[in-house]
C-alpha cells in the first residue's frame, strides 16, 4: 500500500491522465475518487493543481474527441454500441437525445454529470456534425467544471483524505485488499442494477416480419416511434408511423383507439424505451399492445423501406 501512495505522489498525473482517459473512453473505472485524492496529495507539492485539472481535462477531451470521430464516421450505430457496452441501463440514447435537442451542444457542458450521459452525448455530437470549433471548447468546459469538482473537493478535505491514506497504510496488503474489494463491489453494483432494469423490460414483442404481414393485409392499427426527432431525422421512420413523446402520452395518443393493434419501436438495445411505453400504454386501458423486436434497426436490416 505505501508503495502505491508513492506511485501516486511521483506519477499521480499520468495516473490520472490513464484514468480518466479510460473512464471517458466507456470502461467502467471511477475516476472521481482518484482525482480527490490526488487533489489531496497536490497539496504536499510533487504538482500543481493547475497541472492536475489541466491533465484530467486533456484526457477527457482526447478520449471524447475519439467518440465524437466515430460518430461523424458510424452515424447513429455508435450510439447504440455504446449502451450495449455499457453498464448503464440502455434508455441512456433516448435519455441523451432528449437533453441534446433541447440543449444542442450546450449539453455538454453537464454531460459528465449525468450518468450514462457522457460518453453517448460526444458522440452524438459527432452524429449531428457539430462544428468542432462548438464541440471542443463546451466539452473542454464540462471536463475542466466535472474534474474541478473533485480537485477542490480533495484539496479543501486534504486533512480528512490525509487521515483515511494513513489507515489504509497502516493496514499495509489489507488496505489494498480492500481498496480491490471496494472496486469489485462497485463494478457488481452496476452490474446488477443493469441486470434489473433488463427484467422488467419481459413483454412478447411483434417480429419485423410479423409487422409487414399485418401492414400488408391491412390489419395494422397504429405504429408508434417514440425516438427523438434527431434519431428520426438520422435513420427515418416506418412508414406512416406516429411520433409520440413518452413524457406526453396522454396528449399524443388522443387519436389512437385503446382497442385497435398498436406496435411500439425504439432504437434502443432490449427495446427499453418502447417496453417501457408499452406498458404504460396497457397501464392507460389499451388492450393490444407489443414492441418491435429489434426496433428501426431491424426494420431497416430487412430492406423495408423508410420514410424521411
Amino acid at each position: 500500500m505505501n508503495h502505491l501512495l508513492e506511485l501516486l505522489q511521483i506519477y499521480g498525473l499520468v495516473f490520472v491522465f490513464v484514468n480518466v482517459l479510460a473512464l471517458q473512453a466507456g470502461l467502467p473505472v471511477p475516476a472521481y475518487p482518484t482525482l480527490i485524492v490526488t487533489g489531496a496529495l497536490a497539496s504536499r507539492g510533487g504538482y500543481s493543481l493547475a497541472a492536475l485539472l489541466g491533465t484530467a481535462v486533456a484526457a477527457s477531451v482526447v478520449a471524447d474527441l475519439c467518440w465524437y470521430s466515430a460518430g461523424r464516421r458510424f452515424g447513429g450505430q455508435v450510439l447504440r454500441t455504446l449502451c450495449r457496452v455499457s453498464l448503464s441501463p440502455d434508455s441512456c440514447v433516448q435519455q441523451t437525445e432528449t437533453i441534446f435537442t433541447r440543449w444542442g451542444a450546450r449539453s455538454l457542458m453537464i454531460a459528465k454529470f449525468v450518468p450514462g450521459f457522457a460518453s453517448v452525448a460526444t458522440a452524438m455530437a459527432g452524429v449531428l456534425r457539430v462544428p468542432l470549433t462548438r464541440f471542443i471548447p463546451a466539452d473542454a468546459v464540462g471536463a475542466a467544471l466535472w474534474s474541478g469538482v473533485a480537485i477542490t473537493l480533495g484539496y479543501i478535505f486534504r486533512d480528512a483524505i490525509d487521515d483515511v491514506i494513513r489507515v489504509l497504510q497502516a493496514m499495509g496488503e489489507f488496505g489494498l485488499a480492500f481498496l480491490a474489494l471496494a472496486f469489485v463491489a462497485y463494478l457488481l453494483w452496476k452490474w446488477w442494477q443493469r441486470r434489473l432494469f433488463i427484467k422488467q423490460l419481459v413483454m412478447d414483442r411483434i417480429t419485423v416480419d410479423e409487422l409487414q404481414k399485418l401492414m400488408d393485409a391491412g390489419n395494422m392499427g397504429t405504429v408508434i416511434d417514440v425516438r427523438s426527432p434527431i434519431s428520426q431525422a438520422i435513420t427515418g421512420r416506418i412508414p406512416g408511423a406516429v411520433t409520440v413523446d413518452p413524457q406526453n402520452l396522454k396528449y399524443d395518443l388522443v387519436a389512437v383507439t385503446p382497442e385497435s393493434e398498436v406496435v411500439v419501436y425504439c432504437a434502443c438495445p432490449n427495446e427499453a424505451t418502447a417496453v417501457t411505453v408499452a406498458k404504460a400504454l396497457v397501464q392507460h386501458g389499451f388492450k393490444r399492445v407489443r414492441p418491435l423486436h429489434g426496433g428501426i434497426d431491424a426494420w431497416i436490416a430487412a430492406g423495408l423501406e423508410v420514410e424521411r
